[in-house]
């Protein structure tokens, strides 16, 4: 994007506060937007997300704060309504003090209200609370994200790596539209830099295919045979809870079996489109799983909790 739309209407560069600066998506962001523009903010720099004080001054010169915090499984005092309630509340009070004039969320294509998945409601109420801020926003609700360091090329390059079995969630599988992390970066970026206001936007990739799809290309590109059995949700369901027990990064967490389960392919609730011009265009291609894939190999112990 040209660099007029990087800056406000005084010429100065638009600040960034990246909340889960140094997760996935806000490692990814932050490097799109260059060190100058973004601030980094998370539990491992020394501010925990429902800490209205220490987001405020972490939000000062700020002009948005990209709102990328989350959790897929809740560990301790890191729950959802922690991470996803609380700490949405807290950036809003936090932004409201430190002057920015704008959110950018980052939630999950099918939240939704009364649906008796935590990990859906709580993202859900966060989009309220946003919409109902009284600031400009834009909520992006997103479906599956994969890139360098993300949980779907790295699991399923490293679990083919590992067993020549996969086990598909259900006995008929819902369809998945994976999404780059380049393209989810661009439209944050159109968003950062005044797009989309006030608009929940459904964000999808450009191909719609089957999860067990989407193994067979990681394993062609690894080198593996696998052999893809379908399971009943209930069973992986218990793999969910027995791996977020055991495994420092789950190998499947509950609510991505939820997920899978109903697929994640279309937005629940009216939501607008993303503008023509930044629509995710890119497919899941061999070039695309190659620059996702790992260095690490296979799970092994080093992937154990109590490692």
């Amino acid at each position: 994007m040209g660099d007029q739309k990087r800056r406000d209407a005084g010429g100065r560069a638009v600040k960034v506060a990246i909340t889960g600066g140094t997760g996935f998506v806000g490692r990814h962001l932050a490097e799109r937007l260059g060190r100058d523009r973004s601030v980094l903010i998370s539990r491992r720099t020394g501010v925990d997300v429902d800490d209205v004080d220490a987001l405020t001054a972490a939000f000062a010169g700020c002009d948005v704060v990209a709102h990328c915090a989350g959790i897929n499984r809740e560990i301790g005092a890191q729950t959802y309504q922690h991470v996803h309630v609380d700490g949405t509340a807290a950036v809003i009070e936090a932004a409201r003090r430190a002057g920015v004039r704008k959110i950018v969320m980052l939630s999950f294509l099918r939240a939704r209200p009364d649906c008796g998945s935590p990990y859906h409601e709580s993202k859900w109420a966060a989009e309220e609370l946003i919409r109902a801020s009284g600031l400009d926003y834009t909520i992006l609700k997103a479906g599956m994200i994969y890139g360098r360091g993300d949980h779907l090329v790295d699991h399923l390059s490293r679990t083919v790596r590992t067993l020549p079995l996969f086990a598909s969630v259900g006995f008929r599988e819902k369809p998945i539209r994976p999404i780059p992390i380049s393209d989810l970066t661009d439209i944050v970026e159109a968003a950062v830099d005044g797009r989309m206001p006030r608009e929940t936007v459904a964000v999808v990739g450009a191909e719609e295919m089957l999860l067990s799809d989407a193994v067979h290309r990681v394993a062609r590109i690894v080198g593996r045979r696998v052999l893809i059995v379908p399971a009943p949700v209930w069973a992986m369901y218990a793999l969910g809870q027995v791996t977020e027990w055991t495994m420092r990064v789950p190998l499947i967490a509950k609510a991505q079996v939820r997920m899978l389960a109903e697929g994640v392919s279309e937005a629940w609730g009216p939501t607008t489109s993303v503008p023509a011009d930044i629509v995710p265009t890119i497919r899941f291609t061999d070039e695309q799983i190659r620059a996702a894939l790992p260095d690490e190999g296979r799970f092994g112990l080093q992937d154990l909790r109590a490692r």
